[in-house]
């Protein structure tokens, strides 16, 4: 690099200042090492001398015959372990006891050794008999607390500077290697400065920049430059005279320039443009801007400005293309936000208001709001919005039909706008009422846009659009914004008003398969409370079946998505627990059956090759209780266990085995059995409830135990509320569904039980015994009737049955008659022929009990029969025996 470039200069100042302060690092560093080197001497040499001060023996070794024979050896000893120059031991007077060169034993010690001898340490730098020594100076301390002598430690100022020596090889190939990489680093700045400069010398850079800033300063086109991190450059006068910049202009952010903000913006961003049209003031401004480049790095941007202030009326239509293209992107992200047809007829209506009218009315064919095709011209009022609310227009919810030659009647039947720009001129838009059209002119209404709704083909109502406060009316441009405004929101209001249609059908079709009243029963006092999701009706389900045996099953399920399938499918399911329930299964033997229902509507559905999902993974709770024993049997597939409040408000969740959801399959499902008191709760619940509010499922179920613990005494409704109001949104993300029951025992007087030998004359006995029971109850009505049933199935029992076998009468809402025997071949009803001696026992039991059936028991079977006790269903008397033969004679006649 030649020192007459700019680049060579540079380099040689940077290498000599470099070496410079190399130079004075180095011998910094020798001093420091220096001072440190003594320092640490120092310290060795007073922790040395103060060791053998303190250590036993030597200060009764002052006192000694001869003192020297025994401190002599161990100070030379201490001195070649501690690597110092001598340990010297002398008594009060300052006499030498020891010394490593002998001769020296006795004289007089060169130390300042009298404050020693008060009890001080003294550290200092002496010439001693080896030369100028750095040493310490300690006092060897008695019992009694007083000095028996001193120890002075320490080395030679010759052996601290050896220390210091031996670091100097490391110090200067430091200083070497500093130099070294400062060089290097230096060629590389210069050799960049180089080739920025090009390798010009001071004199010809600075011709060079008097013939730029001649140049710049001299063209009639404002220059700009400005940075990557948008700071100002460069500004020449005539940039600075268009856009008004300060005189600090140069180094500050653009955007702080006080720079109309479109300009601002462009200029901060480096994008490259070519005849932009700015507005600065009352010019006009044609910007070019182009990026700065050097070597390839991006560096900046450079923007050229030149006044085309005839460019005004072009401006001025690209601000109003612009302000509308923002009011359309605005509009897309305000209007249509909900699938709801009023709400987003609202937001139509606030988006216009105070935008572009002062006043804004949206009317609806009526059947849109129900979701309907819109039939007919009746139209309702649907959202109002204005800058003032004392307006005379119609309000929301007034039934109009817009008839003659009114604006809305034309563009509502046209299907195109309709534009009143001055409605003072009464024009025939005041044709559909008068009187309220004189106390809008007379409100200062002087404007009005209609534009009918219209999406796919079909017109949904009429939007009207008015000015008040707005001195200007409305005129043609503003007809082919509105236009299209409402084009988009009509579209938002067609899909609010199919979804409202999909969301009332589901919602109905939903209503219809959910229970619509619980049955009367007297095992349980039961409470529910549904929710849909936000989203819409979905797939939960809950349901209480009254069984044989005054029992009652509850039945808690789940069906995933939301919609009409999952509430189709909910139905399904519904129907199939009905029907499997009819069969009296145990909770186990029903899911599985269920499970493998669900598989098969699986494959069905996938060898039809719909697109319709699958309902694998619903979940199912199904739980029985006994009134009489105070048991409750449950089972699930996939579905969380109830929860289970005792009468002293202790709230238990009962383990029950989790099996896989429905449609899955493959593991047995198991049950467990409970003992409830009476006055007990159960709460079986939908995931819903435990999930909703984003709580995870151990939080939900803390939250529910903490609810329903706070909850004694109350009733299953009470119950149900209160943990809606606690757990459960307005609007939660997935259905929700809940079951309270209250358990009741049934009275032990209303039950009576006899054991059935295997004996036909035990018959008559049983049958005897009952009928005084019947009597006992008050029930002497239906004693010949409940007589005839129980000898038909006891003499069943023994004939075709095997022990132990036993017989019951239950008291309930109904009188209930069973009989249990061993075996699990189940009696059918069949049709007997006039000649038959038999086979009528059970045709006798259909005709005269309410219900009758068989349900499987581990040990056997159950055969029961039920009478109402308010309206028994025939009596023996209504029907004569041929009548009863007549109806299942083979041959009629």
């Amino acid at each position: 690099m030649s020192v007459r470039s700019i680049a060579g200069q540079v380099f040689a100042v940077q290498v000599l200042l470099v070496c410079l302060l190399i130079v004075a690092a180095t011998t910094a560093l020798i001093l420091q090492a220096r001072i440190d080197s003594e320092q640490e001497a120092l310290n060795r040499a007073t922790a040395v001398a103060q060791t053998f001060a303190t250590s036993p023996g030597t200060a009764s070794a002052m006192y000694a015959e001869n003192p020297t024979t025994l401190l002599q050896p161990r100070a030379e000893k201490t001195r070649q372990r501690a690597h110092l120059d001598f340990v010297v031991v002398a008594n009060t007077h300052g006499i030498r006891y020891t010394h490593p060169k002998p001769q020296y034993i006795g004289k007089t010690l060169v130390a300042d050794w009298k404050p020693v001898v008060k009890g001080k340490i003294v550290t200092e730098s002496v010439r001693g008999p080896l030369g100028r020594e750095v040493q310490a100076t300690v006092p060897i301390p008695r019992g009694d607390g007083t000095v028996a002598g001193v120890v002075c430690a320490g080395m030679t100022a010759a052996d601290v500077s050896g220390r210091v020596e031996r670091q100097l090889p490391l110090v200067f190939g430091s200083a070497a290697g500093a130099l070294a990489l400062a060089t290097g680093g230096t060629a590389l700045v210069g050799g960049r400065l180089r080739r920025q400069t090009r390798g010009l010398g001071p004199a010809q850079m600075t011709r060079m920049y008097e013939h730029h800033d001649a140049v710049l300063h001299s063209v009639k086109e404002g220059v700009l430059i400005v940075d990557s991190h948008g700071r100002l450059v460069l500004a020449n006068d005539e940039a600075g005279r268009l856009l008004d910049l300060p005189p600090d202009a140069e180094g500050r952010l653009v955007t702080e320039l006080g720079i109309e903000p479109r300009t601002a913006e462009l200029l901060a961003s480096g994008r490259v443009v070519t005849d932009e049209v700015h507005l600065a003031g009352e010019r006009l401004l044609a910007v070019n801007q182009r990026s700065t480049r050097w070597d390839g790095g991006m560096s900046g941007s450079v923007a050229t400005l030149r006044d085309s202030t005839e460019l005004r009326a072009l401006s001025g239509k690209a601000e109003v293309a612009e302000r509308r293209l923002r009011l359309l992107y605005e509009a897309g992200a305000k209007v249509g936000t909900t699938l709801d047809v009023v709400r987003t007829a609202e937001e139509l209506t606030r988006f216009a208001v105070p935008w572009f009218a002062d006043f804004a009315t949206v009317d609806l064919v009526d059947p849109v709001l129900r979701g309907d095709e819109p039939v007919g011209s009746a139209m309702r009022r649907t959202a109002t919005c204005g800058v003032r609310s004392d307006h005379p227009l119609w309000r929301v919810g007034k039934m109009i039909t817009y008839s003659g030659t009114v604006p809305q009647a034309l563009g509502f039947g046209a299907g195109r706008p309709v534009l009143e720009a001055d409605l003072r001129t009464y024009e025939g838009w005041q044709e559909q009422d008068p009187e309220q059209a004189t106390k809008i002119v007379k409100y200062g209404i002087h404007s009005m846009i209609t534009i009918p709704l219209r999406a796919r083909d079909v017109t949904l109502g009429i939007a009207t659009f008015w000015r008040s406060e707005k001195s200007e009316p409305f005129d043609e441009d503003d007809v082919a914004l509105t236009e299209e405004l409402v084009a988009r929101a009509a579209v938002a209001i067609d899909n609010a008003r199919r979804y409202t249609r999909e969301h009332a059908m589901a919602a109905t079709l939903q209503r219809s398969l959910l229970p619509q009243g619980l049955p009367e029963q007297d095992a349980m006092e039961v409470a529910h409370r549904y929710l849909p999701a936000r989203a819409g009706v979905g797939g939960d389900w809950f349901d209480v079946i009254p069984l044989p045996g005054a029992r009652v099953a509850l039945v808690v399920g789940d069906v995933v998505g939301h919609g009409l399938h999952a509430a189709a499918t909910m139905g399904r399911l519904r129907t199939a627990v009905h029907n499997f329930s009819a069969l009296d299964l145990p909770p186990d033997e029903l899911l599985a059956h269920l499970d493998e229902l669900v598989s098969r509507f699986d494959q069905d559905q996938a060898a039809a090759g719909t697109d319709a999902p699958g309902i694998s993974g619903a979940s199912c709770l199904y739980a029985i209780y006994d009134p009489v024993s105070g048991r409750c049997t449950m089972a699930g597939a996939g579905h969380p266990g109830p929860a289970v409040v005792r009468p002293d408000s202790t709230v238990t969740f009962p383990d029950v085995p989790l099996g896989p959801p429905l449609g899955l399959g493959g593991e047995p499902i198991e049950t467990v059995e409970l003992e409830l008191p009476e006055g007990s709760r159960l709460a079986l619940f939908t995931d819903g409830l435990i999930r909703d509010g984003g709580r995870d499922f151990d939080e939900g179920l803390g939250v529910l135990r903490t609810t329903l613990a706070g909850l004694p005494e109350r009733t299953p409704e009470e119950t149900c509320q209160a943990v809606f109001d606690t757990m459960a949104s307005s609007h939660p993300g997935d259905d929700i569904a809940l079951l309270v029951a209250r358990t009741h025992l049934l009275d032990p007087g209303h039950v009576a039980e006899w054991e059935l030998p295997s004996d036909p004359a035990a018959v008559a006995r049983i049958r005897n015994e009952a009928a005084r029971q019947l009597s006992a109850w008050g029930l002497e009505e239906v004693g010949f009737t409940t007589e005839l049933i129980l000898s038909e199935l006891m003499t069943n029992a023994i004939r075709y049955g095997c022990s132990p076998s036993r017989v019951r009468l239950l008291r309930a809402r109904t009188l209930i008659c069973e009989v249990a025997d061993g075996s699990s071949t189940s009696p059918h009803l069949r049709r007997a022929a006039t000649t038959d001696e038999g086979g009528r026992g059970l045709f006798l039991v259909a005709q005269y009990a309410q219900r009758w059936g068989t349900r499987y028991t581990p040990n056997g079977k159950i055969i029961w029969a039920e009478q109402p006790l308010t309206a028994p269903v025939a009596r023996l008397g209504e029907r004569s025996g041929d009548d009863l033969l007549d109806q299942w004679a083979d041959i009629s006649g």
